[in-house]
């Protein structure tokens, strides 16, 4: 007799029976819309309370349920009513015109191929380290609530970045678990057949077969390529195994696919995108395939493709110290790209690694990432004011004779998706005064609204999102120690550590020495002595990771460990092992003040600090990055004197001592200052400014705005106009740039007169061209700025001819005399319509 198996049948065994239901959940799970609007929260946890609670994947519930399990609720008609509505609402929200349509409805502008290294939009896709894959993900995010036509490109990595234990010693230890694509929440993306889309791509005279995987953002496809196909050897299989992993070959091979594999994909899916934003230099190998695409279709030569294509590429830089750029080494690149430059590219391996060089003519110069994403870029941006700054100071070498302040480096400061990190109480206060669409970029009294909030109603949420956070810390630390060998003593104490009524101070980034994620620890001590304080205490979590190659980082969580575990008495400090995004999501929900101390200028932006806005925490930080500007003295508190002191640790012992004075006499008193009702009024206002000033400026939706007219628009503009008719206006630009070159060195000033009055001074300059056209050239009076100011330029007027020289012209000019005379320089640059100078030519004369 056959036995009766016990195995309950999976969900889609009965497809047809509840075909409607099983695809509406299915549309519902693949839509990382999920992961910023929680409308459907209750239905995955309806479906598997625990998986839900564990995983945050509805797609993993999905193919894990059991037709049992299933059909108990699916009869309840409530909830088959429930998945039409939200199935719907989806339908229509992503299809519904949004701001982009509204305020730009004739744009030439029909796609932006957004290709990043890593994207955060979920803990249930782990394919992200950081900063870098944070702000990818929250800008996708953001151009879908926008309706933006932007498009992700990316990598799926086999394992991701690493997972983190800490030992009972204290250690680091770094695991590496599959991420099983089947239980990820993206489809394979499939040809018309139903036939898997595999691209090829030729490494080193080896094919290498890509698999592509979809993963929809809302509006927006994000697409990953994947190397772990059957058909591939088993080295080339593992090529997209780990982020930010392996060697330095491995990573070449991991940006070649990237770049090259990704733009392929763009053509295989008949997708021609205007503008190519390229989020850090990873992807700049994009440019070349972007040129060579162009090449096919137009006949041009690759100089002229270059100058075309260009156009229409945005670089992004988040490197604030050089050495953070992707160097490789000659060898590496003619290894793997010697051919395609000459085969494909019609160039040789030198001319294509001068792209990636500052000194063409140098073969032992390593190839730079940023480099040739800077030469085949129409524009150049940092990720904040301060890092714009520091960016011009590092790519000053490949513009020569230009002043620093002139280097075309742009900035437009990061934000973050305040959907996505906001609180479910946060959520409510915002509604309720800003209204429901307040991050779709047309409500501009967002500052004004939410700050008429009350002091009650702005407290009860603090204290309710921080009971959230304390229960889900206990919680987390306890699993977290059970799992790595700890006494059940130890487990138990852990979880009645914090109190919800104490002030909570969150530290959580990369475990880097720039970083310095132990300022706190300069003096343990009176460190103590401010957490076990009687009549304020204060408790800590921190959080953060050290990559495995980095053994100082590692160390210095080392030092936390010790600290927490061999302290007497045990201070209110939780450590939470394996920094994700489901655990940066419950800390800056929960914490009163969020603490940031890196060396200034070396943190780009930082985006952590951000996230606490929304919810009305308060940053203490160094006046780096983002806060630089952001600061004022009554939305948080600064560290710093905005100065640069290098790696100093006599200004690291002072700023360590400021922080302590910080904490001591302004933080805790301010919130332990209670007035009725227990409220602690300034404290609310602090909470309240901060909140209306700063959350409006650092939200990703104002990014992403910027963005797109500052960035995305003009360069699908100028891309097109180059473009078309087979690229005649490009050719054109380089035939006439080309001229200018060959004559450039025959340009020279005469003389110089000077007239100054009371109000002003009166330039002429003699100017003789040769061969050169006066309409090619613009003549300007340049002085440097004041006061951290851009410089002072004031184009001079062509006049009559010189006399007795060929092709000599008087310039003229009349600045103010509030400056001596001797502080302007005269100037000639190239004006080709056009043109971007000096981002494509460094020509440049000065008067001496």
């Amino acid at each position: 007799m056959k036995e009766k198996s016990n195995i309950k049948k999976p969900i889609y065994s009965f497809l047809s029976k509840k075909q409607k239901e099983v695809r509406g959940l299915s549309e519902l799970a693949l839509d990382m819309r999920w992961s910023w609007d929680h409308s459907a929260d209750e239905v995955w946890r309806q479906l598997n309370p625990e998986l839900w609670d564990n995983t945050r994947n509805p797609w993993a519930i999905m193919q894990t349920i059991s037709r049992e399990d299933f059909q108990s609720v699916i009869d309840d008609p409530v909830f088959r009513e429930k998945i039409d509505f939200l199935v719907k609402s989806m339908r229509d929200t992503n299809s519904a015109p949004a701001w982009f349509q509204k305020y730009h409805p004739n744009s030439s502008l029909t796609c932006v191929a957004y290709f990043s290294m890593e994207f955060m939009l979920t803990e249930a896709l782990p394919i992200y380290s950081g900063g870098l894959g944070n702000v990818a993900g929250d800008q996708l995010k953001a151009a879908s609530d926008l309706g933006v036509p932007v498009m992700g490109i990316g990598l799926l990595y086999q394992q991701g970045y690493f997972r983190q234990e800490i030992d009972l010693n204290g250690e680091q230890r770094a695991l590496y678990p599959f991420n099983d694509p089947g239980q990820l929440p993206i489809p394979p993306l499939r040809q018309t057949d139903g036939e898997w889309l595999r691209l090829k791509i030729n490494l080193s005279g080896n094919n290498v077969w890509l698999r592509v995987w979809q993963v929809q953002v809302g509006r927006i496809k994000l697409y990953l390529l994947d190397s772990n196909d059957a058909a591939n050897f088993p080295v080339h299989r593992g090529i997209t195994s780990e982020l930010y992993g392996g060697d330095n070959e491995l990573r070449f091979k991991q940006e070649l696919i990237l770049g090259i594999g990704g733009w392929r994909l763009l053509q295989e899916l008949d997708i021609h995108p205007e503008v190519c934003h390229l989020n850090e230099g990873h992807a700049a190998f994009a440019i070349l395939e972007r040129a060579y695409t162009f090449m096919k279709e137009t006949g041009q030569a690759f100089n002229v493709a270059l100058a075309v294509t260009r156009a229409g590429n945005l670089f992004t830089t988040h490197t604030a110290v050089p050495a953070g750029f992707d160097l490789f080494e000659p060898a590496i690149v003619e290894q793997y790209l010697g051919e395609y430059a000459e085969q494909k590219l019609g160039i040789t391996c030198k001319q294509l690694l001068a792209l990636g060089r500052k000194n063409p003519e140098d073969d032992s110069e390593k190839f730079n990432m940023a480099y040739l994403a800077i030469h085949g870029s129409g524009a150049v941006n940092g990720v904040s004011w301060l890092h714009g700054k520091v960016s011009r100071k590092i790519f000053e070498p490949l513009f020569p004779k230009w002043p620093t302040a002139e280097v075309p480096v742009r900035h437009i400061t990061n934000g973050v998706h305040m959907p996505t990190w906001d609180s479910k109480e946060a959520d409510e206060i915002w509604t309720e005064a800003c209204g429901k669409d307040r991050w779709l970029g047309m409500n501009k009294t967002l500052g004004k609204d939410i700050g008429s909030v009350s002091d009650e109603k702005i407290w009860e949420m603090r204290t309710n999102a921080n009971k959230a956070l304390i229960a889900f810390a206990s919680e987390y630390v306890s699993k977290q120690l059970m799992g790595s060998g700890h006494s059940s003593d130890s487990v138990e104490g852990a979880k009645h550590l914090f109190n919800s009524n104490i002030l909570t101070l969150g530290f959580a980034r990369r475990f880097v020495t720039y970083k310095r994620p132990n300022l706190l620890l300069h003096n343990p001590q009176r460190l103590l002595r401010l957490l076990t304080n009687p009549n304020f205490p204060v408790q800590l979590i921190i959080a953060g990771k050290a990559h495995p190659a980095d053994y100082r980082g590692q160390d210095l969580i080392k030092e936390w460990m010790l600290f927490i575990r061999q302290t007497t008495p045990r201070p209110p400090v939780l450590f939470l092992a394996d920094y994700d995004m489901h655990v940066s999501e419950n800390l800056v929900q929960g914490v009163d003040v969020w603490i940031n101390t890196p060396r200034r200028p070396w943190e780009a932006c930082g985006t952590s600090g951000m996230k606490v806005l929304v919810n009305g925490g308060i940053n203490l930080s160094e006046l780096d990055g983002w806060w630089a500007k952001a600061y004022s003295p009554e939305v948080g508190w600064a560290l710093g004197d905005g100065n640069e002191h290098g790696d100093d640790p006599e200004w690291d012992a002072r700023e360590a001592e400021q922080l302590y004075h910080i904490l001591e006499n302004e933080v805790i008193p301010e919130f332990y200052d209670r007035k009725e009702h227990g409220i602690p009024t300034k404290w609310i206002a602090r909470m309240r400014k901060s909140m209306a000033q700063l959350t409006p400026r650092f939200s990703a939706d104002r990014a992403v705005r910027e963005y797109t007219e500052q960035h995305y628009l003009p360069a699908a503009t100028n891309y097109l106009e180059r473009a078309a008719n087979n690229g005649v206006k490009g050719k054109q630009m380089i035939n006439h740039l080309q001229s200018l070159q060959e004559n450039w060195d025959w340009v020279h000033f005469g003389e110089v007169k000077i007239a100054t009055s009371e109000k002003q001074h009166v330039f002429d300059v003699q100017l003789y061209l040769n061969d050169i056209e006066p309409d090619d050239v613009q003549v300007e009076l340049f002085a440097n700025g004041l006061n951290d100011e851009g410089p002072m330029i004031t184009k001079m007027e062509r006049g009559d001819r010189t006399e007795g020289r060929v092709n000599g012209y008087h310039y003229s000019a009349s600045v103010s005399s509030s400056r001596s005379a001797a502080d302007y320089t005269p100037r000639v640059i190239p004006h080709l319509p056009g043109l971007s100078v000096p981002l494509e030519t460094v020509l440049i004369l000065w008067q001496h």
